[in-house]
């Protein structure tokens, strides 16, 4: 077995941003280790083969994994069209066999070492902001060690079940990561920036009653630039919300996003003034920076109580389309109040933001060599 690391770089693009920074702390604390990322698509090999480049870690290098697929227009960053995985990881368990550790960001993968007698060590980092879905499957165990954000996970893991031995707090790796779009890019102005965010099933969103005329309102009052990214998903929910962005093509003051890299990067929540949203989990994201916070209570839910939405406590709750623009105009003035709540909410859920995770999970990597 050769003393190296591999990360499968093999699903969505989401969970690249979890994933990469770990690439960049371990090349930094161990300049000599030889690190594969293995990928799965064309896609991933151009973004991670320039990220790599650019940074000049010669240790690195870029595999392409049994099955590997070449795909066409997808330079932005795009989810592309990926192989079967199951396949892939099958055709892929004797390169992995024979390296040391294997670093991944989503549960397919644990399959392997689930499976079939391997040596390999296999490390798991935790994706997403503060959910705990099917997070104790069985298979997760057959990792050498998991990585969480906060300590709420960990807890939840071992009341489900794991040895704590296994599960290891580092805080938020997304936090860690670098590459992300400039708010410069986005506008030609520098008026404050609200992104409006709506969930993508119609049961927690704000787009089928109010989401145009939200986007109408803003624009016409004038005084703010909008970004426009929903979750990816509600365009197979709501195909129609292709054709009002295509609507909206060439008017000044908005940024409109339905599927690019931007989208799953943090760039927008990270770029935004103001979160305008219903009930995504994206808001976890961009309180790691505390800023003014407006939800839409478009279903009128009886919301207050309700743990589906306790980030509502983060900002004001518009009830009506009337009090929008009102909502967005005093937010900035109204954010003291909401900041105690908004510090302890990403705390709870994300752990430390600091950028510094991305170090202690390398270092977990390192201490993984040491047999």
């Amino acid at each position: 077995m050769t003393r190296k690391v591999a990360f499968l770089f093999l699903g969505e693009t989401l969970l690249i941003p979890h994933l990469y920074p770990i690439v960049e702390a371990l090349v930094a604390i161990a300049p000599d280790l030889p690190v594969e990322l293995w990928v799965s698509t064309s896609m991933h090999e151009a973004l991670l083969g320039a990220w790599v480049r650019d940074a000049e870690m010669t240790t690195v290098r870029i595999r392409r994994a049994p099955g590997f697929r070449s795909v066409a227009g997808y330079a932005d960053g795009r989810n592309p069209p990926l192989p079967a995985k199951l396949p892939m990881l099958i055709r892929l368990a004797p390169y992995l066999a024979r390296t040391a550790v294997v670093v991944c960001a989503e549960q397919t993968s644990l399959w392997l070492p689930a499976m079939l007698p391997l040596r390999t060590r296999f490390i798991d980092t935790f994706h997403g902001a503060g959910s705990m879905m099917a997070r104790g499957h069985w298979r997760r165990r057959a990792g050498w060690r998991t990585l969480v954000a906060a300590e709420r996970d960990r807890g939840a893991l071992i009341e489900g079940g794991d040895d704590p031995a296994r599960i290891i707090t580092t805080g938020y790796v997304k936090a860690g990561f670098r590459q992300r779009t400039p708010p410069a890019r986005l506008f030609a102005d520098a008026k404050p920036i609200i992104v409006y965010n709506p969930h993508w099933q119609a049961h927690r969103s704000s787009w089928w009653r109010w989401g145009p005329e939200i986007v109408e309102r803003i624009l016409a009052d004038g005084r703010f630039n909008l970004i426009f990214a929903p979750h990816q998903r509600l365009v197979e929910r709501a195909p129609a919300v292709s054709a009002f962005v295509a609507s909206l093509e060439g008017r000044s003051g908005v940024h409109c996003d339905l599927d690019s890299f931007a989208m799953v990067d943090g760039s927008y929540t990270a770029a935004a003034d103001l979160y305008l949203g219903d009930t995504s989990s994206q808001v976890v994201e961009y309180l790691m920076r505390p800023r003014p916070c407006v939800f839409l209570n478009a279903l009128d839910a009886d919301w207050q109580g309700d743990a589906s939405y306790a980030m509502w406590e983060a900002g004001e709750v518009v009830e009506t389309l009337a009090t929008l623009i009102p909502a967005i105009e005093r937010a900035p003035t109204r954010h003291a109040d909401y900041i105690p709540f908004q510090d302890r909410f990403v705390r709870e859920a994300l752990g430390d933001v600091s950028g510094d995770a991305p170090d202690r999970a390398a270092r977990v990597v390192v201490a993984a060599l040491r047999r």
